[in-house]
């Protein structure tokens, strides 16, 4: 193969991933609006990876606790491979499985972030931070190789690139990386500056204790990413890849009760 041809080679296997990958990326709008509002109210994620996959979550942490275009205040952003006293000591008395899923139990409070790149979704150690995740209460998203793969089906919600190509997959999650911090900075002020109030309302949590977090909703009704509160934001996947079926603040409960007597303010379940 000639150079040219392994450029053309590389450059048409990036070419058909775009279009699929386009699909997936629009899921990063909701996740920047979500890991805003979780970060402004003083929560954090934490994200980790392996080999190429790792030095891509360094790359988000980087753009959160410094910044990724305009300044604005530091966000709580920890790389748990990038903690190599703890990465090493946990390896040795622990075994290398049990390296993230240590310090998400160390560092993950509930309704915290864990995001956990990889090309293959078959990595021990991450699935094993993923099911940390869930018993500390932590909502666990994940980059992904294309889709079935364990690790997407253990996480709450997957970005899969569809290629068999992981060098193709890494570059698309680079692009996600960038994208999912666009959305967050996009986000921020409008978060910090929602005139919102809150319902006292009992959360439906799923077979691993998760609960969905509540959204700030605006006084017309919409909330922080332009969404309006009619049940377009009630979709969101569970641990096990099905979408949830709860209504949304149109008035109306799981129930068909009203929650606060009131119509369209108040919070929405995410």
């Amino acid at each position: 193969m000639t150079r040219g041809d392994m450029i053309d080679a590389h450059l048409s296997g990036l070419a058909a991933a775009l279009l699929p990958f386009r699909r997936e990326a629009e899921r990063l709008a909701d996740w920047g609006t979500e890991l805003a509002w979780t970060l402004a109210r003083g929560g954090r994620i934490l994200v980790a990876g392996n080999g190429g996959s790792a030095a891509e979550a360094q790359h988000l942490t980087a753009e959160l606790v410094g910044k990724l275009r305009d300044d604005r205040e530091p966000l709580s952003a920890i790389a748990l491979h990038a903690e190599t006293s703890a990465l090493t000591a946990i390896g040795n008395d622990y075994g290398y499985n049990e390296v993230f899923a240590r310090q998400v139990r160390a560092h993950g409070r509930p309704d915290d972030i864990l995001l956990l790149l990889t090309t293959s979704g078959t990595s021990t150690n991450l699935l094993t931070a993923a099911h940390a995740a869930h018993e500390t209460g932590l909502r666990c998203w994940a980059f992904t190789g294309p889709t079935p793969n364990p690790l997407a089906d253990t996480c709450h919600e997957t970005l899969a690139v569809p290629s068999s190509d992981s060098q193709v997959v890494q570059e698309l999650h680079l692009v996600a990386t960038h994208l999912l911090c666009e959305y967050v900075d996009q986000a921020l002020p409008l978060i910090r500056q929602l005139p919102t109030t809150t319902v006292t309302a009992s959360r439906g949590t799923s077979a691993d204790g998760w609960a969905p977090p509540l959204v700030p909703v605006l006084r017309d009704g919409h909330t922080a990413n332009g969404h309006t509160a009619n049940g377009q934001r009630a979709n969101r996947h569970t641990a096990n890849g099905h979408r949830g079926t709860g209504h949304s603040v149109d008035g109306h409960g799981r129930n068909g009760h009203h929650r606060n007597g009131s119509t369209g303010t108040g919070w929405v379940e995410r």
